[in-house]
């Protein structure tokens, strides 16, 4: 199957870029099965849309973080694809029910912020259920009783795949249930679907595919329906060189969900092998968005010879996404990496201030006064 070309032919194109918020996706729900849920905490409303005659049945949901869109994305370019008188996308509606909340935040999404109106981080709201959009999360669950749920994020450009120097495109979980991080049948299932869409992203981003930390916390969406039996798979959508608007870790994402779905229905709990699930390399923090190395500057009068290194903010200004760089570490930063690198070759540093980077300064500069950097970028 050539996923690639699948994804050309049923991207969503209105959706690009990274400030995804309800005016863009809630004219596309109209060509489905779609109510109104419920309310955030600003009164926008929560879709629902359910598709599909399938035994099978799987809840997904996006933005419950409201910062982190990309998945978002290819979920839509997914539900056209399933739409279409395409094979694959007819087999899957009659062998699933997929049970779809394409915006879990909407107050978030819109003031592009993680957390909702009320500044609570709905992926820590599992157990107290203290904001609206947690209890209608839970409220879909219970009602629907899902097989199977898909957690669909995006994760910061700091992530590597191990220490690689490669960066974590896509990362997956199958969270644990108890403290222990044992493996019961239920986590066994969606180890073995992250396997299966491991093994296909090999072929398209090899080394770039890792494995998000396992540590327990009930108060975490994806820990919660692990421990009340139901698999659940997170995927983290991350960084690829040069794509800061993930439009490539789109068709990642979109990727990998068509890959799991083949799979879910051919597991055999009896002959599962977790190995294969524990061999996936784990994420690290070991990125910046900008490294300069061997660069010369004054610090407490000597001239000495260092690193630094700066890290994109994404900041809404005027209803528009901008990326700035700001300065965020100077040091030795043994065994990191920089999505751009440069080496200065002891050449001097200046910036309007003087002849040393400052922490929380925005990155522009010269280098042996001769090269500008411009928010971080080479001039």
């Amino acid at each position: 199957m050539d996923y690639i070309e699948l994804h050309k032919e049923y991207k969503q194109n209105s959706l690009f870029g990274r400030y995804i918020t309800l005016k863009d996706i809630a004219p596309l729900l109209g060509k489905y099965p779609t109510k109104i849920l419920g309310t955030s905490v600003l009164g926008k409303p929560i879709y629902q849309c359910t598709i599909g005659t399938g035994g099978t049945r799987v809840f997904i949901w996006t933005q419950m973080h409201g910062n982190e869109s990309t998945t978002t994305k290819a979920l839509f370019d997914f539900i056209n694809l399933i739409d279409s008188n395409e094979e694959i996308g007819k087999r899957f509606l009659s062998e699933y029910t997929f049970c779809i909340l394409p915006m879990v935040n909407p107050d978030g999404a819109e003031l592009y912020t993680r957390e909702n109106a009320n500044k609570v981080d709905l992926n820590r709201d599992s157990i107290d259920l203290s904001q609206p959009e947690s209890q209608l999360l839970r409220k879909v669950f219970e009602e629907f009783k899902p097989d199977f749920c898909f957690n669909l994020h995006d994760q910061r450009t700091i992530f590597g795949a191990g220490t690689s120097g490669l960066p974590a495109t896509v990362s997956f979980l199958a969270p644990s249930y108890n403290e222990q991080k044992e493996v019961n049948q239920v986590r066994a299932k969606a180890m073995q679907v992250i396997v299966g869409m491991n093994a296909e992203l090999q072929k398209h981003i090899p080394g770039q595919v890792s494995l998000f930390d396992d540590g327990f916390n009930p108060n975490c969406i994806g820990d919660q329906f692990m421990l009340l039996g139901v698999p659940t798979i997170l995927f983290e959508a991350g960084h690829f060189p040069n794509d800061y608007y993930r439009e490539f870790t789109r068709k990642m994402i979109f990727i990998a969900l068509i890959s799991g779905l083949q799979i879910i229905n051919e597991i055999d709990i009896v002959d599962v092998n977790n190995s294969d699930y524990f061999q996936i390399t784990k994420n690290n923090v070991v990125f910046y968005d900008f490294l300069y190395k061997n660069v010369k500057i004054n610090y407490d009068g000597k001239e000495i010879i260092t690193n630094f290194a700066a890290q994109y903010k994404e900041e809404l200004v005027d209803g528009k996404l901008q990326f700035n760089a700001y300065i965020v570490e100077i040091g030795e930063l043994k065994g990191k990496f920089g999505h751009f690198q440069y080496n200065a070759h002891k050449m001097y540093y200046e910036d309007s201030t003087g002849n040393c980077p400052k922490l929380d300064q925005k990155a522009n500069f010269t280098l042996g006064k001769v090269i500008k950097f411009v928010n971080g970028i080479k001039q």
